[in-house]
């Protein structure tokens, strides 16, 4: 029975994920242009929201950028550079938590907000509001695994994942039997995480596709068009 889960939730599921989140992601975008945007509340209350927003788009980018590197860079590429399993897990620790404080911080602050302001609450939609928490709960998740990852400095559960996710993208059947027997706070940590990409299409998240590199010289405002046909005087 847990071999079929792990083959399901590691083997199959992430070409599902993947899938709905590439295909729904383009059919969201030329069926839903009105929708591709994060709404902004900023009009409805702006304490926290430029401290908790910066702190949480930063962090983030910057474990983004840090996972996708980390994970999906073949092996021989950092042996070639002289860069040890060891070394890069202790980088990952350091650079990972500090990053990860840091959307912590923001996201607590944005999550307060939206939770605790009723006029806030009251123009979130569920999916604001769940995404927000799927995020929040993913996010203590990588850092629960700190503790465990400064238990075996040496790389090697590190390498696991490498595998896993490279052999995913390269169609290894066998691939879910890399990670089988991982810690299951790991394994918890990669099945929420295949879920955001999973639930990205359908949600705000839709908005990092448009500009995340220029996200931090943004202006304070944003537009947005109208469904409705104006005539002249409008």
């Amino acid at each position: 029975m847990a071999s079929y889960i792990n083959h399901a939730v590691y083997g199959w599921y992430p070409y599902l994920c993947l899938t709905v989140f590439l295909l729904g992601s383009v059919i969201r975008f030329d069926r839903e242009q009105y929708t591709w945007k994060s709404g902004s509340s900023q009009l409805l209350r702006r304490r926290q929201l430029r401290w908790g927003s910066n702190l949480f788009h930063v962090g983030i980018l910057v474990i983004f950028v840090g996972h996708f590197v980390g994970l999906l860079t073949p092996i021989t590429v950092f042996d070639a550079l002289g860069i040890g399993h060891g070394f890069k897990q202790g980088l990952a620790i350091v650079a990972g938590g500090i990053a990860g404080l840091m959307c912590f911080v923001g996201i607590a602050l944005l999550t307060h907000r939206r939770l605790f302001d009723p006029r806030i609450r009251a123009t979130s939609s569920f999916s604001d509001t769940a995404i927000l928490l799927i995020l929040f709960a993913q996010l203590l998740l990588g850092l629960a695994t700190i503790p465990i990852s400064l238990g075996h400095m040496d790389g090697h559960e590190m390498v696991k994942f490498m595998n896993w996710a490279q052999g995913i993208l390269t169609l290894r059947g066998d691939a879910w039997m890399l990670v089988a027997d991982a810690h299951p706070i790991f394994k918890a940590h990669l099945a929420l995480g295949m879920t955001i990409f999973l639930l990205f299409p359908f949600t705000r998240l839709v908005h990092v596709w448009s500009a995340p590199v220029w996200y931090l010289g943004r202006r304070g405002y944003q537009v947005v068009r109208t469904r409705r046909t104006l005539g002249p005087a409008e």
